[in-house]
């Protein structure tokens, strides 16, 4: 169960794209968590947050990782304000505290600028076009509640009405028990094994710095190529993003 998102008082925002999350603020050093490395921050940033020595990829944000895979000012979010709502009217209750799932949502909201665990949208790599739903770890572990399964649904459905190919990436925690049988219910609809199995799976390890070439191959290797007048496209998909709006 989603609702729309209400609109944040003058000077607030969730979504975000200002914020560099995972990023200590005022540091200038970074201690790596394998190796136990001092990093300086500035060259931390420039190698896009791997350890110089021992090669540990620290977490990114959602528009972190946005930034590292797609062509820059490419990305058009979508469904960005979309929230849960407490369908069950969840309390948590603990030994020393009593917790009730809306306030936590929007505790959660203030605390990491998103809206919900996953952002969705669509952009091009290389100038190839690509819809996309990128988790963000840091809301509720990334867990799966009605939004969640909604905005990658609409991802998947968006990509396949513009024969555009569709890119998740994944960092959750599995399914949101404050929303019980609702987030459970988003598993049907987002998971897509059977198709794997039947067409195989690409599983490469690659570098982060490697990632948006990688990527941008394999578009590629599997875009038709019709599909390479990209502008026509996008064209396209922003004017149904606008009448949709309308």
């Amino acid at each position: 169960m989603v609702k729309e998102a209400a609109i944040p008082p003058a000077g607030q925002s969730f979504s975000g794209k200002d914020a560099k999350p995972g990023t200590p603020s005022g540091n200038l050093v970074v201690k790596c968590p394998k190796c136990r490395e001092i990093l300086l921050v500035r060259e931390w940033e420039k190698n896009l947050k791997v350890c110089s020595r021992c090669n540990f990829h620290f977490k990114l944000s959602a528009y972190e990782r946005i930034d590292l895979l797609v062509d820059p000012g490419s990305f058009v979010e979508t469904d960005q304000d979309m929230v849960s709502v407490d369908p069950l009217k969840f309390v948590s209750r603990t030994k020393d505290d009593v917790q009730v799932y809306a306030k936590k949502l929007d505790d959660e909201r203030q605390k990491v600028g998103l809206n919900e665990a996953v952002v969705s949208g669509y952009a091009t790599v290389e100038t190839l076009p690509l819809a996309l739903a990128v988790m963000d770890f840091r809301f509720i572990g990334g867990s799966m509640g009605s939004v969640v399964g909604e905005k990658i649904t609409r991802a998947i459905e968006l990509g396949i009405e513009k024969s555009m190919a569709v890119l998740i990436c994944s960092a959750s925690g599995g399914a949101r028990m404050q929303e019980g049988l609702y987030s459970l219910m988003q598993m049907a609809k987002a998971v897509t094994s059977e198709f794997v199995l039947q067409h195989g799976m690409i599983d490469p390890i690659v570098h982060r710095r490697d990632l948006r070439q990688t990527l941008a191959r394999l578009l590629r290797l599997y875009t038709p190529a019709a599909v390479h007048q990209t502008e026509p496209l996008i064209t396209t998909a922003v004017k149904v993003e606008l009448d949709s709006a309308d």
